[in-house]
């Protein structure tokens, strides 16, 4: 498990030195912290509490503060913290709501220092002020924060937030006087220590617990939580009002956040379950990690940076009962695997790509975006002599290739305001002849639009019969789409031209007798027999015939059929005339029920289509007329004006206004219309 690579860093005269390795624990750590010459490392748990020695090869055992034959609940450590300015001044907070400090310069075994009690429940952290060697601050799961003098018995100041329990608190490296607190409900809060009795400033940073912070040690003003939501949020502090400027996506509830020394966007996370890795995010490239840690097999539970001034070494402990020393370079790149390529279209039909620089020539045809709304076409970052890798910091060049059309032309709206019909006719005709203007001009989703307001709104009396029968012949009969039927309400005209004598006064239609008395459908199985109401959802065409309908025919005169059949023109007949009078052909059906056969008179005009050419599909008027009420559509609509509206095209949206008129006015409000 060991990696043999080395690694050397400078820091002020001193280097150092090592590999990545770990050692095995005596029970689950909960907290490490790292003296000042990093040459030192303190793991706390509820069962353990050394000290380790760091040297090149391994980690050394140097010091075991749980003495003892039963060691007291002030042993069991949720945190620990080592001094940055005493090299022998520990803190650690107890899982019973003690504050125990340790004095590692006493000559006894039992290095416990102070013991401060007046926490009511589970302290989680605890913080030595960065610059003053005796002040101690404390954060518990009771609500309250205590700031502690470290040569007094007892803290110094209290502070209520007023909230659910404590998560984090953290002095600020740069404000003397500023710490940072986090909260279960979400909330962070800056406190001024000299003002307990009031918070100087709360914001909400997450959606659930925030569960750790951390202030940046370069600038001043940057303070980084993370909480459940799996997010790592970077917050500007300078300004009147919390100001989030970066937001990394992890995968599981963040449990510790530290930034990276010496890189000003690096900063590294671990997590409080299902995730046992170790990321370090580059906070402007918040999707992808710059680099990961994957040793540990179970949570990781705490991880510091091995010197102040040093990038490369990252110490971390878990609850898999390892201590790990990880070397930067050995960390394995996420970006490498990550694909380069990529590709989308935009709301505006603009296609931008994404690839390796290397990929793409520097002659290929790139077109410049135009307008406010548009964004640049390169994202590069730029080499940054810091990092220790080259490929870390290239990226992948993005091309954008916009749409085929003239900008600032409004040639097409000239064109569309000339030709567009909006009265005069009926609304079939209008929405047709408003549907070619527009595919003329290549404007196909208008067009589309208008073919669909056509098919929704026009009913049976205004659609042309030229509209209907786009595709059939001259003796094709024709019939209205019946979503649901039984055989008592079938029409008559059924497989057979409708027609009206007008001449002798009175209204004759000519069709194939159903013989009521016949079982068409003779099947316990099938619940739609005759005198059925239960609803069938069949297509009938102009050419279907049943099995009775081959005796309807006249054997004594077969060619007299034939002569009036003739081939449609297209395979599926999209539209049919319509019945005008079904009702006296419902009554004309009624007084034939009784008889099997036809009259030789109407028998003459029995057109009758061969079986085999059946056809199945028969579109006709408005689909959803029979069971959906006029204004179903109403509210799609209206949507789609308001889209077109939206978009620029007010023209498209006032036509469409203009030509369904009261169909549609009131869906919109009158001030929509106006504007």
């Amino acid at each position: 498990m060991e990696k043999m690579s080395r690694s050397g860093a400078a820091l002020g005269g001193a280097a150092l030195s090592g590999r990545t390795m770990f050692c095995h624990l005596d029970a689950p750590a909960n907290a490490i912290s790292v003296c000042r010459d990093a040459a030192q490392v303190v793991v706390a748990g509820r069962n353990i509490f050394k000290i380790y020695g760091i040297e090149e090869e391994q980690f050394v055992e140097k010091l075991n503060l749980r003495v003892g034959r039963k060691p007291s609940l002030n042993f069991s450590c949720a945190d620990v913290v080592w001094h940055q300015m005493d090299e022998n001044l520990l803190a650690t907070a107890a899982t019973n709501g003690v504050v125990v400090t340790w004095n590692l310069g006493k000559p006894s075994r039992n290095k416990q220092d102070q013991l401060f009690t007046e926490h009511k429940r589970t302290v989680n952290k605890v913080c030595f002020h960065p610059t003053e060697v005796y002040m101690l601050l404390s954060g518990s799961q009771d609500g309250y924060m205590k700031c502690f003098d470290l040569r007094k018995k007892d803290s110094v100041s209290t502070f209520s937030g007023q909230s659910e329990s404590v998560r984090d608190v953290q002095f600020s490296i740069r404000d003397y006087f500023t710490f940072a607190a986090t909260f279960e409900n979400g909330n962070v809060q800056l406190w001024d220590i000299r003002r307990p009795d009031r918070y100087e400033r709360m914001f909400t940073a997450h959606n659930g617990p925030v569960f750790c912070c951390d202030w940046h040690p370069e600038d001043r003003g940057w303070l980084a939580t993370g909480g459940r939501d799996k997010m790592v949020k970077v917050w500007d502090m300078n300004t009147t009002r919390a100001k989030e400027i970066y937001c990394v996506q992890t995968i599981a509830s963040v449990a510790r956040v530290k930034w990276r020394p010496e890189c000003k966007h690096h900063i590294a996370t671990c997590s409080m379950m299902v995730d046992h890795n170790i990321y370090v995010w580059d906070v402007r490239r918040p999707f992808i990690p710059s680099a990961m840690f994957e040793e540990h097999k179970d949570v990781t539970t705490g991880i510091v940076w091995r010197h102040l001034h040093d990038p490369y070494f990252l110490l971390s402990g878990s609850k898999d009962s390892t201590l790990y020393q990880h070397i930067f370079k050995d960390a394995s790149q996420p970006i490498e695997r990550a694909n380069p390529e990529g590709l989308c279209y935009s709301l505006y039909g603009d296609l931008a790509f994404a690839a390796k620089e290397s990929l793409i020539s520097s002659d290929s045809n790139r077109k410049p975006y135009i307008g406010d709304r548009r964004h640049p076409i390169f994202f590069k970052r730029k080499l940054d002599p810091t990092e220790q890798f080259e490929y870390i910091s290239s990226s992948s060049a993005l091309s954008v290739f916009e749409t085929d059309v003239e900008s600032g032309s409004m040639d097409w709206f000239v064109h569309t305001a000339k030709q567009y019909a909006l009265a005069g006719r009926p609304l079939a005709e209008l929405c047709d002849h408003n549907a070619k203007v527009a595919k003329g001009l290549d404007r196909n989703q208008v067009a589309q639009t208008w073919t669909m307001l056509r098919i929704i709104y026009s009913s049976l009396g205004t659609v042309s019969s030229a509209n209907l029968n786009h595709s059939m012949g001259k003796g094709s009969a024709a019939l209205p789409l019946m979503n649901s039927f039984n055989l008592k309400d079938i029409p008559s005209g059924l497989g057979s031209e409708s027609r009206l004598d007008r001449s002798k006064g009175e209204s004759r239609t000519e069709n194939i007798l159903l013989d009521s008395s016949s079982t068409l459908i003779n099947n316990e199985d099938n619940e739609e027999t005759e005198g059925s109401d239960v609803p069938a959802d069949y297509l009938l065409g102009d050419v279907e015939a049943d099995e009775d309908d081959l005796y309807m025919m006249d054997h004594e005169n077969p060619h007299a059929e034939e002569q009036e059949y003739s081939l449609p023109q297209e395979a599926f007949p999209l539209r049919h005339e319509i019945v005008d009078n079904p009702s006296s052909a419902l009554d004309h059906l009624q007084d034939k029920a009784d008889s099997p056969h036809v009259s030789g008179n109407e028998a003459e005009t029995v057109s009758l289509t061969p079986v085999e050419s059946f056809s199945l599909i028969s579109i006709s008027h408005s689909l959803y007329e029979n069971r959906l009420p006029s204004d179903f559509f109403n509210p799609i609509v209206r949507d789609t004006l308001l889209f077109y509206a939206e978009q620029g095209d007010v023209q498209t949206a006032v036509s469409v206004l203009i030509v369904l008129g009261d169909r549609i006015r009131k869906e919109i409000d009158e001030q929509t219309q106006v504007h």
